[in-house]
């Protein structure tokens, strides 16, 4: 607990600020955003205000195709950290969105044994709380 607060921790609220509340925003309405640069075209994911592969600081926001395929996963069975524990076991991921970019993330809605690599999934959201969402993949973009 924090602060005499009498509810845990959450290790899963996001906190945006200045720079990453449009894509905050963008999650909680349902939509995945991207960065894209103006210098070298390509898309990124985290957003940052600066192109990671050319260093070009015009950056813009665009909206994801929301499609991915499966690169890695591992399924988690002990994460003693507020909510998480009380979620395992889930299957952290990296995918490959449509655009280019890799992004850590949750597959949901799918048995471990089912996963392969290169199988097609969808954005989805998971309600986080305090009117956050946080993007998501289930199977669906094959």
């Amino acid at each position: 607990m924090t602060g005499g607060s009498a509810h845990p921790a959450r290790h899963d609220l996001p906190e945006p600020d200045a720079f990453t509340r449009p894509y905050w925003e963008a999650a909680a309405a349902g939509r995945l955003l991207l960065r894209r640069c103006a210098g070298c075209g390509r898309a990124h994911h985290y957003p940052r205000e600066f192109c990671p592969y050319c260093w070009h600081d015009e950056v813009v926001w665009e909206q994801a195709e929301g499609t991915a395929t499966l690169y890695t996963w591992s399924v988690v069975h002990r994460n003693d950290l507020p909510p998480f524990g009380e979620r395992v076991p889930y299957v952290a991921a990296v995918v490959d969105l449509a655009e280019g970019p890799r992004m850590m993330t949750e597959v949901v809605d799918c048995e471990a044994g089912a996963l392969r690599v290169g199988m097609g999934l969808r954005v989805a959201f998971r309600e986080a709380g305090d009117g956050m969402a946080v993007p998501v993949f289930r199977p669906g973009a094959e």
